[in-house]
C-alpha cells in the first residue's frame, strides 16, 4: 500500500500516473511528498509544528464549535440545531482529516489514526439511505418532522421546504463540501488503505452523478462554489470510474448560463479570458479545468487557462503574491486595483493559487508557474498561519495600522482548516518527473529517490539531495547518486528574481538590479548551459557522487510597482531573494513607520537574527519620520535607523503597525498627526461597533466615503439602527464646530450607507442634551458633514446616528473643536 501511496498521494497536488500509460495524464509529475524529505532549518520545523500543533489544534477547534456534533445531530445520536452559522462547516472536518491523512503516512500515530476513524463513523452514520450527506439540511430537516417551529435563519442554504440541490448554484455549498469529502476520502484510502471514508464517498458521487448531467430529467446546474470538481477527478483516478471525470467535465462546462461574474457562471468557461469574482472560487475551478485538460488530451481549456493567467499575474497579483485585493466580494476588482490596508488577500486563495501554478507547470514544463507559486509559498501563504501554529490569517493586508492580528479561529474557518491540509503535502511541490527529466522546483536541504530508465530499459534509482540554507542564502548544493551511472536531464530552476525579472510580467519591478545572475558549477567547474523555460538544463551519464552547486545571488532589490497601481505610487519594497520584506513597529525605537520616509539612495545590509521570531533574515537600513511637511516634496525629518523582517512573520508579537510599500517622495508621506482634542479623549461607542475606536479620530481623511484604504468603524449587520460614538475629554472643553466623514460603501455594493439623520449631545450634570445648530444636521457622503452649534462646555459629546432602513451605519472621521 505504501507504494501505490507514493504514486497517487501527490494528488492534492494533481499527480496523475496511476500506471496507466495508455491514458491522457500530465506530463509532469510531482515526485509524491511521501518520496521527499526536508530536513532544512526553514521548513522542517514549520512542517512539525503543524503536524504537533495545527492538527490537532484545528481538529480540537470543530468539536469546541459543534463541527463534529453536527454529524451526531443529523444521525440522530445528539440532540439539538446545526452547531453554527455556514452550511459548509462539514467541509473543515473533511479538510482536516485530508491533512491528518497526510501526516500519518509520514509519521504513522495510532492515536490519530483511531481517532480519524471515530471522525468517519459519525460521518457515515450522518449520511443519509441514498447516499445524502449535508448536515445542515438533514437536521433541520429533523426538526421539521418534529414540528419544531423556528425563525428561518437558513437564508440561501435551505429554506425549509426546498428540494435538495435547489440553491446550489447560489450558496448551499451542497457540492463545495462533497468535493472536499471526496479528496479527504481518497486521502486517507491511500494512507490507510482502509476503505471507510471512500466508500461514503462513492456513495454520495454516485448520488450526485444520478441528479446532475446532459442527460434527460437531470439537473443542468453549476455549482456555486467550485470544489468538487477537483474531488470528482481524484475519485476517477483512485477508482478508474469515468464518469467522475465526465461529470466534473460536466460541472465545469454547464457554467455560463446566469450572468454572475462573483462564481464564474457569466461565461462558459472555454471563453473566459479575464479573472473575475471570487478569488477561491475562480482558482479551484481553474485547477479543475487543467486536471479534466490533462486527463481528457483536450486542448479546449488551455486558451482560457493561459489568457486568465496572464491577466491575473500581469494586473491582479500582490507583491506577496496574494491575490483577491477585495473584501466585498473576496476577490478580484478591477486591473492595477491593489490597495494595500484593505487588501483581502485570503489565505485560502493562495492556497488555491498553489495548486492552479502547480497544475500549469504540470502541463507546460514552464519555471514561470513555480515563481509564482514560491512567491506566494513563502509570503502570502505562509503568513496565513502563526509561528506557533495555532493562529491564523484570514485577509492578509500590506498594510496595517495596529487594526490586525491573527484569530485563533473563525466562524467561516476554511482558512484554518485549508492551512492544516496543505503544508503536510509541501514536500511534493520540490521535485517533479517527465520521464528521464528530473526537475528541482523548490530548494530546502532535502532528499528524494526517483526511478529512470537505462538504455537497456531497466529501472536504475537516483538520489538526489539538496543542502541549503534557502530562502536566507542562495547557495544550493545538489548531490546525484545512481544506483549505477545513468543517463538523465536534471533541470535546475532559475528564479525570475534571480535573473533579473520580479514577477513574469510589468506589474513589478526592480528598480535598480545590480547585474548578477545565477552560476552553475558542476563536479566544481563552470557550467555553461542555456536556460529554457526558467531551467538549466544538465543532460549527462550520472554517476555517484556527482555534483552541482547553484549559487543564487541575493542582493537586497528594491520593488517599484507598475505606474497604473495607485497604491505603489512613489514607494518601494524591499525584497531579497523570494522573500518580501516588511517594517513592523516593534523592531524601530519609534513605531509611528507608518509616516516613514526612505530615500532611493539607503543603504541596505542583511543579517541574519537567530534569537529573532524563531530565526529570520533582517535587514537594515536608515529613514526618517516625516514630522511635518514643509513643501510638497520636503520636510522635517526625524532620522530613524529601520529594520524590515520577512512578511510572513510579521504579526506574531500581537498588534502593530506594518508596512511593505516605503515612501521614497514627501509626497507620498503622511506627516505625525499632532494631538488634538479627539484623539486625547477616550473613545467608547455602542454595542456591536466594528473597527479601531481610534480610527475615528486619527486625522486620515478619505479620499470617499467608500474608501477602504482609510480606517472606519461600522456596526454591520445592526440594520436600521440608532447608534453612537462618545468622546470623553480629559478636562472639559469648550466646543462649537464639529465634523464628521462617514463610511457608506454602496458604491462597492456593501451594506453601509450614510446615517437618515444625526445629532451631536453634550453631557451636561450627568444628563444628555442635544446641541443646538441654527442651520440643522446636515448629511454629506463623500465628503464632510460639517456643523456648527452654539458652543457649549462639557466633558463629554456623543455623535448620535440614525440608520437608515435595511442598512448599517459606519463612520470614517469625527472632528471637533
Amino acid at each position: 500500500m505504501k507504494k501505490s501511496f507514493s504514486i497517487l498521494v501527490g494528488l492534492c497536488l494533481a499527480v496523475f500516473s496511476f500506471g496507466q500509460n495508455d491514458k491522457p495524464h500530465y506530463p509532469i509529475q510531482p515526485v509524491p511528498f511521501t518520496d521527499v524529505k526536508i530536513t532544512d532549518h526553514f521548513w522542517a520545523p514549520r512542517l512539525e509544528t503543524v503536524r504537533t500543533v495545527t492538527l490537532p489544534y484545528t481538529f480540537g477547534q470543530c468539536e469546541e464549535t459543534g463541527r463534529v456534533k453536527n454529524f451526531d445531530i443529523a444521525a440522530g445520536n445528539a440532540t439539538g440545531s446545526f452547531c453554527g452559522v455556514y452550511g459548509f462547516d462539514d467541509s473543515d472536518v473533511y479538510k482536516i482529516i485530508e491533512g491528518a491523512s497526510y501526516s500519518m503516512q509520514v509519521h504513522p500515530d495510532p492515536k490519530l489514526d483511531a481517532y480519524v476513524d471515530s471522525l468517519i463513523e459519525k460521518i457515515k452514520e450522518a449520511q443519509e439511505p441514498d447516499g445524502y450527506l449535508y448536515t445542515w439540511r438533514t437536521i433541520n430537516e429533523k426538526e421539521k418532522a418534529a414540528g419544531v417551529e423556528k425563525k428561518d435563519k437558513t437564508g440561501d442554504y435551505y429554506k425549509g421546504t426546498d428540494k435538495r440541490w435547489v440553491h446550489e448554484d447560489e450558496h448551499s455549498h451542497e457540492t463545495y463540501n462533497l468535493g472536499h469529502l471526496y479528496e479527504a476520502a481518497v486521502a486517507h484510502f491511500l494512507a490507510t488503505g482502509k476503505r471507510s471514508l471512500l466508500d461514503i464517498a462513492i456513495k454520495s458521487a454516485d448520488l450526485v452523478d444520478k441528479n446532475f448531467g446532459w442527460e434527460k430529467g437531470k439537473l443542468q446546474q453549476a455549482t456555486g462554489h467550485q470544489e468538487i470538481e477537483l474531488g470528482l477527478v481524484k475519485l476517477y483516478l483512485v477508482t478508474n470510474e469515468k464518469r467522475y471525470l465526465n461529470l466534473a467535465k460536466f460541472f465545469l462546462d454547464v457554467r455560463g448560463y446566469k450572468g454572475e461574474e462573483y462564481n464564474q457562471n457569466h461565461k462558459k468557461v472555454k471563453d473566459q479570458r479575464e479573472i473575475v469574482g471570487h478569488a477561491v472560487r475562480a482558482c479551484y475551478m481553474y485547477a479543475a479545468m487543467a486536471d479534466v485538460a490533462a486527463l481528457t488530451g483536450s486542448k479546449e481549456y488551455i486558451p482560457a487557462l493561459n489568457a486568465i493567467w496572464e491577466d491575473v499575474v500581469g494586473k491582479k497579483m500582490y507583491l506577496t503574491g496574494g491575490i483577491g485585493s477585495s473584501g466585498s466580494n473576496e476577490g478580484f476588482s478591477k486591473p492595477y486595483d491593489l490597495p494595500n490596508y484593505s487588501a483581502y488577500n485570503e489565505t485560502c486563495a493562495s492556497i488555491a493559487f498553489v495548486y492552479w501554478n502547480q497544475r500549469m507547470f504540470q502541463l507546460t514544463g514552464e519555471s514561470k508557474y513555480i515563481d509564482v507559486l514560491e512567491r506566494t509559498l513563502y509570503n502570502a501563504l505562509d503568513a496565513g498561519l502563526s509561528l506557533s501554529g495555532d493562529r491564523f490569517f484570514y485577509p492578509n493586508p500590506l498594510e496595517s495600522r495596529k487594526n490586525v492580528e491573527r484569530s485563533p479561529w473563525f466562524q467561516c474557518a476554511c482558512c484554518p482548516s485549508n492551512v492544516s491540509r496543505f503544508f503536510p503535502s509541501l514536500p511534493g511541490y520540490v521535485f517533479a518527473k517527465r520521464g528521464n527529466e528530473v526537475f528541482v522546483n523548490l530548494y530546502a536541504s532535502s532528499e528524494t529517490t526517483v526511478e529512470n530508465i537505462n538504455s537497456r530499459n531497466q529501472s536504475v534509482k537516483v538520489k538526489i539531495s539538496q543542502v541549503t540554507e534557502y530562502p536566507y542564502d542562495g547557495k544550493i548544493k545538489l548531490t546525484i547518486e545512481p544506483e549505477k551511472p545513468n543517463t538523465f536531464t536534471l533541470n535546475i530552476r532559475i528564479p525570475g528574481w534571480a535573473q533579473g525579472d520580479a514577477v513574469p510580467f510589468d506589474l513589478y519591478g526592480f528598480a535598480n538590479h545590480d547585474g548578477s545572475f545565477a552560476q552553475v558549477l558542476l563536479n566544481g567547474k563552470k557550467y555553461f548551459g542555456k536556460i529554457t523555460n526558467g531551467y538549466m538544463a544538465i543532460e549527462r551519464k550520472w554517476k555517484t557522487g556527482d555534483q552541482v552547486d547553484l549559487i543564487l545571488p541575493m542582493p537586497i532589490q528594491q520593488v517599484k510597482g507598475n505606474s497604473k497601481i495607485e497604491a505603489d505610487a512613489d514607494r518601494y519594497a524591499i525584497q531579497r531573494g523570494p522573500l518580501v520584506f516588511v517594517l513592523e513597529g516593534k523592531d524601530q525605537s519609534d513605531d509611528r513607520i507608518l509616516s516613514v520616509y526612505v530615500s532611493k539612495e539607503a543603504d541596505f545590509t542583511s543579517q541574519f537574527e537567530p534569537e529573532l521570531l524563531g530565526g529570520v533574515q533582517t535587514i537594515s537600513f536608515e529613514g526618517g519620520l516625516v514630522e511635518k511637511k514643509t513643501a510638497p516634496d520636503a520636510g522635517e525629518l526625524k532620522p530613524l535607523k529601520l529594520k524590515a523582517i520577512p512578511y510572513f512573520a510579521w504579526a506574531n508579537r500581537g498588534k502593530d503597525n506594518m508596512l511593505v510599500w516605503l515612501p521614497n517622495s514627501f509626497e507620498s508621506v503622511r506627516p505625525l498627526a499632532q494631538p488634538t482634542i479627539a484623539s486625547k479623549s477616550k473613545i467608547t461607542a455602542s454595542e456591536g461597533i466594528k473597527g479601531e475606536l481610534s480610527a475615528v479620530a486619527d486625522q486620515w481623511k478619505p479620499r470617499n466615503s467608500d474608501d477602504h484604504e482609510n480606517p472606519f468603524v461600522h456596526w454591520w449587520p445592526h440594520f436600521g439602527s440608532t447608534e453612537w460614538i462618545q468622546y470623553d475629554f480629559e478636562n472639559e472643553e469648550q466646543i462649537g464646530t464639529a465634523r464628521i466623514y462617514w463610511f457608506d460603501d454602496e458604491a462597492s455594493e456593501g451594506g453601509c450607507r450614510v446615517p437618515k439623520s444625526f445629532v451631536i449631545k453634550y453631557l451636561e450634570n450627568g444628563e444628555w442634551k442635544n446641541c443646538y445648530s441654527p442651520d440643522g444636521w446636515k448629511v454629506v457622503k463623500d465628503d464632510w458633514s460639517e456643523v456648527e452649534f452654539e458652543p457649549v462646555k462639557t466633558s463629554a459629546l456623543r455623535l448620535e446616528m440614525v440608520g437608515q432602513e435595511g442598512v448599517s451605519l459606519g463612520v470614517h472621521e469625527w472632528e471637533v473643536r
